[in-house]
């Protein structure tokens, strides 16, 4: 008997979560599995990048518009739509859909939840996130099934639920072969023009928010200059902290060597045309972004969190350091001077991710974790 599982999620970008949402879910077809995902957005947004995405995938999507925040009757209505539809199970991915589920889900009959944590972002005390993550923390304790990405994101979880039965660990996957040929695509012209214009270049990929820290990273970029003058920096992504990010680059006079490309939705074909990938984060579960680069074989220099350190083996498939600043700019110096090892490394790392990163590994996982779920 097939199941049918209704992925929630409320994103906008094709980051992280998005991109393994949309190989979860073509790998669960290929399953048997029947997923529907259900992407939501506010009243006026027309069709987002991830749900143009989903509908190129040929992916079954239902999108839905409702007032943001805690949205009583829009949730009721998502879960008559979704007892109409048949769904078996609902898959959750981010804190908005673990919270309204959690407050204010109700079915005509009792249908397990399973939550995805992607990734956690701490908060500043007492604003609206920061409630946000209080009421997650507290409604995980009543879904049927937690799936953490990697183990180190176990910390984060309340105490009680830490070593709970219904808590497990499965890695994100991807489709290699959907990569590489995604890499061989165009780009937009803009992005196009300034990958010629410099050599070498520098890519960091993620939401323009805090825990990114992109800042320092257009700092470490800025020394980087004074050994590689003709270097370039893209990073690609949006979020409330472009206007911030941008006054950065031109008070740094980057504005021609350091590019805020936006929101790209082909991000293998800037790696295959860059010289290494710079993840700069504060906190990470497992990124996708990391995943990609290993597909077509992009070094990879990354700050030591969440699984990065153990998918890269401490530093076997790739440069690890501890903190932004002269560290960053020493390793990226060192391993663009020394392009051999580099090769090497990222040689490793392709090897490593065909053996234990496959979407089909990912799915037949969720699969084992469904129907433990359904059965309890």
């Amino acid at each position: 008997m097939s199941i049918r599982v209704l992925h929630l999620i409320d994103s906008g970008g094709l980051y992280g979560a998005e991109r393994m949402l949309l190989a979860l879910v073509e790998a669960q077809q290929k399953l048997g599995i029947e997923p529907m995902i259900l992407s939501v957005g506010e009243p006026g947004i027309e069709a987002k990048a991830f749900e143009k995405e989903a509908d190129h995938l040929g992916l079954p999507l239902k999108t839905w518009r409702m007032k943001p925040g805690l949205n009583r009757d829009e949730t009721l209505n998502i879960c008559q739509w979704a007892d109409e539809w048949g769904a078996d199970l609902l898959h959750s991915h981010g804190y908005k859909f673990n919270i309204l589920m959690g407050l204010f889900g109700r079915f005509t009959k009792k249908i397990p939840v399973v939550a995805t944590l992607h990734g956690y972002v701490h908060a500043p005390m007492f604003t609206r996130m920061w409630v946000y993550e209080k009421l997650d923390r507290l409604v995980l304790r009543g879904v049927s099934a937690v799936v953490m990405v990697g183990e180190a994101m176990r910390k984060e979880l309340p105490k009680r639920l830490r070593f709970s039965s219904k808590v497990a660990v499965i890695r994100n996957g991807i489709n290699v072969d959907d990569v590489l040929q995604k890499a061989k695509e165009p780009l937009p012209r803009e992005v196009d023009e300034f990958i010629s214009d410099h050599n070498p270049l520098i890519l960091g990929v993620g939401r323009l928010s805090s825990e990114k820290q992109f800042g320092k990273l257009i700092l470490s970029f800025e020394k980087l200059r004074q050994r590689f003058p003709e270097a370039g920096l893209v990073i690609a992504g949006d979020g409330y902290l472009r206007d911030s990010l941008e006054k950065d680059i031109s008070g740094r006079a980057l504005d021609k060597h350091a590019l805020l490309a936006g929101y790209c939705s082909n991000i293998p074909a800037i790696m295959a045309r860059s010289n290494m990938l710079a993840i700069s984060s504060a906190t990470e579960g497992l990124p996708i972004t990391l995943l990609e680069a290993m597909a077509v074989r992009l070094p990879v220099i990354s700050t030591s969190v969440g699984e990065i350190p153990d998918v890269l083996e401490n530093g076997a498939n790739g440069v690890l350091i501890k903190n932004i600043g002269e560290e960053f700019v020493e390793a990226m110096e060192k391993a663009l001077a020394d392009s051999n090892a580099a090769c090497e490394r990222s040689q490793r790392a392709s090897k490593k991710l065909v053996r234990e990163f496959s979407a089909q590994a990912m799915a037949e996982q969720y699969s084992a974790v469904y129907k433990r779920s359904l059965a309890s």
